[in-house]
Formats: structure tokens, sequence, C-alpha cells
């Protein structure tokens, strides 16, 4: 059974830092692209950030970069997402995700998520 569980998320100034971790299971995590997915109160979904599956190669929203960096233990299963210079705009759901298996048999899986809420 796949399972993604994120963790880290929590009140902070603007200005501020957290780390976030998501712990994988069930799927060959170091062969996976892994992806860090938000949703802002009453806003649709965002693409956060991806890597690759050695963590070689990272990519980033305009949103976040140059503030956020994603990385991932592969010996661990855990991908993690740092959050610097937090702005009141990054308050938001942080989720997880990762497609497992190869089209068309390939499905979306999500953790439950982490709350981050920026404010002073």
């Amino acid at each position: 059974e796949v399972q993604l569980v994120e963790s880290g998320g929590g009140l902070v100034q603007p200005g501020g830092s957290l780390r976030l971790s998501c712990a994988a299971s069930g799927f060959a995590f170091s062969s996976n692209y892994m992806y860090w997915v938000r949703q802002a109160p009453g806003k649709g979904l965002e693409w956060v950030s991806s890597i690759r599956f050695g963590g070689d190669t990272t990519y980033y929203a305009d949103s976040v970069k140059g503030r956020f960096t994603i990385s991932r233990d592969n010996a661990k299963n855990t991908l993690y997402l740092q959050l610097n210079g937090l702005k009141a705009e990054d308050t938001a759901m942080y989720y997880c995700a990762t497609i497992v298996g190869d089209a068309p048999y390939s499905f979306s899986y999500w953790g439950q998520g982490t709350q981050v809420t920026v404010s002073s």
C-alpha cells in the first residue's frame, strides 16, 4: 500500500523558516519523481516543486524559487521541503505526491497534507 505522510508544518512569522518532511512507503521511492503541491484557503491546487529520482534535478514554481529547497533522502524514503523567507501568501496546506506505475495504469498518490500558516 502506497503511503505518504507529511509533517513539519506549523505557525511561523513572516520571514521565518520551516522544514517539511514526507515519509514514503509502499513503492520504489528512489525510482520516482516526487512533488510538493499546496492549496491556499479558498484557492485551487498549486504545484510548488519537483525532484528527479536521484535528487540531482529540481524544479520550482516562480512563486517560491530562491526561497524553497526540495531534497530527498532515498536511503530513508523521505522527501523534504525547506521553506525560507516565508510570506503570508505561502499560507496553505502542503501535500507531497507521486505517480506510481506506467500509463495507462499509473496512479497519483497524495499524503494527507501538513498546514503551513504564516502570520504575525
